[in-house]
C-alpha cells in the first residue's frame, strides 16, 4: 500500500469468538504480493446481527464479512437491515452451508457475494476486495443456481403469464446501447470485468464504465441484482450455456 493510501475497513460478524480471531489474524497478515491493492484492516468485531447493524452505522466498514447463522439476529436479515439503512458497505456472505436456497435468500437480502468458509485465503481476500469495488462474488455455478430459485418466484413465470413479467424490463432494455446490451449478458452469466474485457476485447477500465452505466440506467445497486434484472428481461435463461473461467 502506498503512503498516504487508505486500508480497506472489514467489519467481521460471526458468533464464534475464535472465528472472528482466525479471520482477523489472517486478513491483518494477507494481501496482494504485488501490493497493487490496499491493504487490510478489522475496524471492529460483532457476535450477531443486531450488533452488525449498530456497528456498520457507528464504524462506516467498507465491507462486512458476515456470517449467516447467529442467534437472535441472523446473517441474513442483518444484511437486510444493513442495506435497507442507506449504508455504502457492502457485505460478503461467509458460511459453512453450501446452500443454494441460503445463497439466495443472503443475495435477495442485499449482500454482494456468497462465499464458503472453506475458501482459501487468498480468495477471501479478493472477494473482499472484489465486493468493495462493486463487483459481486458469485461463481458460475451459483449464478445458473440463482436464475432457477428466481424462476420458480417470478410472479407469473409460467408462459401464461411470461408477456406481462418482462415488460417493464424491456423497456428498460431499450435505453441501452448494443455495448451496453453485450457487457449486461456477460456480467449476467457471472463473468468478471477482466472476463468480460477479454471476451469483447475491451480494457477493464472500459468495461467497469460500462458496468456502471449498467446499473445507473437499470437502477440498480450491483452485479447480483443484475443478474435477477437480466432473468426478468429474457437476457439470460437458467438454459444459457455456463461460461469457461
Amino acid at each position: 500500500m502506498s503512503e498516504g493510501e487508505r486500508a480497506l475497513r472489514v467489519l467481521l460478524v460471526d458468533d464464534q469468538a475464535l472465528v472472528r480471531l482466525g479471520f482477523r489474524m489472517l486478513l491483518e497478515s494477507t494481501g496482494p504480493a504485488d501490493g497493487s491493492a490496499p491493504a487490510l484492516e478489522v475496524v471492529g468485531e460483532a457476535g450477531d446481527g443486531a450488533t452488525a447493524v449498530r456497528m456498520v452505522a457507528a464504524l462506516q466498514p467498507d465491507v462486512v464479512l458476515m456470517d449467516v447463522r447467529m442467534p437472535g439476529v441472523d446473517g441474513i436479515e442483518a444484511t437486510r437491515r444493513i442495506v435497507a439503512s442507506g449504508s455504502a458497505a457492502r457485505v460478503l456472505v461467509l458460511t459453512t452451508f453450501d446452500l443454494d436456497e441460503l445463497a439466495f435468500a443472503a443475495l435477495r437480502a442485499g449482500a454482494s457475494g456468497f462465499l464458503l468458509k472453506d475458501a482459501q485465503p487468498d480468495e477471501l481476500v479478493r472477494a473482499l476486495h472484489a465486493v468493495a469495488a462493486g463487483d459481486a462474488v458469485l461463481t458460475p455455478r451459483l449464478t445458473r443456481h440463482l436464475l432457477l430459485l428466481a424462476e420458480e418466484r417470478l410472479p407469473g413465470a409460467g408462459p401464461a403469464g411470461a408477456e406481462a413479467a418482462v415488460r417493464p424490463e424491456q423497456a428498460q432494455l431499450a435505453q441501452l446501447t448494443p455495448r451496453e446490451r453485450d457487457v449486461l449478458v456477460l456480467v449476467a452469466r457471472g463473468l468478471s470485468n477482466a472476463e468480460v474485457a477479454e471476451r469483447l476485447v475491451l480494457s477493464e477500465p472500459t468495461v467497469k464504465g460500462h458496468v456502471g452505466r449498467l446499473l445507473a440506467k437499470l437502477g440498480l445497486r450491483d452485479r447480483v441484482q443484475v443478474v435477477v434484472w437480466a432473468y426478468r428481461a429474457g437476457v439470460v435463461t437458467p438454459d444459457d450455456p455456463t461460461p469457461s473461467p
